[in-house]
């Protein structure tokens, strides 16, 4: 059974249709990618999951339960995690603070939970009394990862993760998600539109264009851009 099932799913802003029937599932400790440009709706199908948007028809289900109708704090518990867009640390508390913030609620082993959690990402460990605005890009968005993981999700969605980050940064990301995937079980939905950063994570990636997800990228034509873009809905010269 899907650990993550989305049929159907209509969203909207307001009176502005933004998804348009989307469908596609997730299994247990998969990594499915959904590949998009700017403004196509990936942003606006991570929020419509971890429930910020209002969905106007369809259907969202995690480990066979239905979302619907239930609030952002109710999935989170579920056991799933956003790592937004923009990252949303909290800029003028400290990495321990951000991490702490982020284990708050979910109870357990405070300071436990924080050290399994920089061994995942030990670049974090020199900076612990350091400002999170103070970081640079690609540390905040290891931070945000790291906040998101403290709270031991099953699922998490990544909105952008490569976005502004410089290449060094990236692979290091790459690198850890792959081990939270082999080793921790943990499933992962991203999206993004760095099509190299994608393909060398995902077993499965879509195509979404214009609040429409009807594509499946096949794998072996992930290495072709211009296929790639072709599925996107846009041809390159």
């Amino acid at each position: 059974m899907p650990l993550l099932e989305v049929k159907g799913l209509s969203a909207a802003y307001g009176l502005v249709p933004a998804l348009h029937r989307v469908d596609f599932y997730v299994d247990p400790g998969e990594v499915v990618g959904i590949l998009g440009h700017n403004g196509m709706g990936k942003t606006t199908l991570m929020r419509a999951i971890m429930g910020f948007v209002k969905v106007t028809g369809g259907e969202i289900a995690f480990d066979g339960q239905s979302l619907l109708g239930q609030s952002v704090n109710a999935r989170a518990r579920a056991g799933i995690g956003l790592v937004p867009q923009g990252r949303e640390i909290f800029p003028n508390l400290s990495v321990e603070e951000n991490l702490q913030v982020g284990i708050a609620g979910a109870g357990g082993d405070m300071a436990g939970t924080v050290a399994g959690v920089l061994d995942l990402f030990p670049r974090l460990k020199r900076l612990l009394d350091r400002r999170g605005g103070a970081l640079s890009g690609g540390e905040q968005q290891l931070l945000a990862l790291a906040r998101c993981l403290c709270r031991k999700p099953r699922l998490m969605l990544l909105d952008e993760p490569t976005e502004g980050i410089q290449p060094s940064i990236n692979d290091e990301i790459s690198e850890t998600l792959q081990e939270l995937s082999r080793r921790q079980d943990i499933t992962i939905v991203l999206v993004e539109q760095n099509l190299d950063f994608i393909t060398g994570l995902a077993q499965r990636v879509y195509a979404i264009s214009n609040g429409v997800l009807d594509r499946q990228i096949p794998r072996e034509q992930l290495t072709d851009r211009r296929a790639v873009s072709e599925f996107m809905g846009f041809v390159t010269a």
